[in-house]
């Protein structure tokens, strides 16, 4: 099959004929038919997130069941499906408890092993994983949401528990952050958004942002985030920033909550933050990574409501061969929006 392949860190990724993925017991393959492009695989790219070389990225995907393993019960071959980027096992404590993101023995496809800027992809426990896609959902919006949005729902809705009428402050407004954008709009809370980028700042604002902010100066950020809300209740970092993440704490009122969707990974992992601050103001400190299969139903029911397009949030659509180019564009600023790798049939709604 194809896919998109690199041997070192940092080189350009060239799409390679390789051999097509064994499906593992209990597992499945999957012919992809939409993957997204993350700012995620970029880190792997750049050895920020060591995987194991030669290696085919991509998290993001949906397509359609070609093989199943023995054991499946409750997925057959032609169901269109997609997965959480954070697989889990399925019988540890943390997945019976419907924790599966932070599953210990968890299978990242696209970090653990080959992933989906391929032809076919394979997940293990899939009756654990797969997510059964609703009826007219195009692949490429149910690509959309396996790590982003689901990773923004999740740290806004079940991580920062955002009320109606609570502000949010989103920093960082890619992929991630416009997700964020969108569902906090949607869950009745007034948004903030901080990039660099005016584009980004405009697509935000067509989201739903009601105040927009330059990132430049942050200092000057967080005083004038606290002086039109008296500070907000919800604060993520959107990208994976130490400067973001502080920001975010210092934009905060008291007892709010501080999210951490961005990676923040290598020399940034472990950032300076201002703990005086948490303590005194007894500020909540969150993760947020991925998002089970079994917390899928209520983010799926959002968007077949009306209250949520995911669609609004794809900026371009490339094929498998543009693929590498587009992650190592990530290196500089990226144009507004998810970017989708189509893969033959993604567009339309059949397998």
């Amino acid at each position: 099959m194809r896919a998109v392949v690199y041997d070192t860190y940092g080189k350009l990724p060239r799409v390679e004929e390789v051999s097509p993925p064994v499906c593992p017991p209990g597992g499945a393959v999957i012919g992809v038919r939409a993957a997204g492009v993350c700012r995620s695989d970029w880190h792997a790219w750049r050895g920020h997130d060591p995987v194991a070389l030669p290696h085919t990225p991509g998290h993001e995907f949906a397509g359609v069941v070609t093989r199943i393993g023995e054991g499946v019960r409750d997925f057959a071959v032609g169901d269109r499906v997609t997965a959480p980027f954070a697989c889990g096992c399925g019988t540890c404590e943390w997945c019976r408890a419907g924790d599966a993101q932070v599953c210990p023995s968890q299978y990242q496809p696209g970090f653990s092993g080959p992933g989906a800027f391929a032809e076919s992809v394979a997940i293990p426990a899939a009756d654990a994983n797969l997510v059964r896609l609703p009826d007219g959902m195009d692949f490429s919006v149910a690509a959309s949401l396996g790590c982003r949005f689901a990773t923004a729902y999740r740290a806004v809705r079940q991580q920062g528990r955002l009320g109606q009428g609570q502000w949010l402050a989103v920093f960082g407004c890619g992929g991630l952050g416009l997700s964020a954008v969108m569902i906090g709009r949607a869950l009745g809370a007034r948004v903030v958004a901080v990039d660099v980028s005016a584009d980004a700042l405009a697509r935000a604002t067509a989201l739903g942002a009601e105040l927009a902010f330059d990132a430049t100066e942050l200092d000057e950020t967080v005083e004038s985030i606290v002086a039109a809300t008296g500070g907000v209740h919800v604060g993520l970092d959107a990208l994976g920033a130490p400067a973001l993440a502080d920001a975010s704490i210092r934009s905060l009122r008291r007892r709010g909550r501080h999210v951490q969707g961005g990676l923040l990974l290598g020399e940034s992992s472990r950032p300076a933050l201002p703990m005086d601050r948490v303590i005194a103001w007894e500020l909540e400190i969150l993760g947020s990574h991925g998002m089970a299969a079994a917390d899928y139903p209520e983010m799926l029911e959002l968007i077949a409501s009306g209250r949520v397009d995911p669609a609004d949030l794809i900026g371009r659509r490339i094929t498998l061969d543009e693929a590498g180019a587009a992650l190592a564009a990530m290196d500089g600023p990226t144009p507004a929006g998810v970017t989708i790798v189509t893969i033959p049939g993604s567009i339309s709604q059949g397998g």
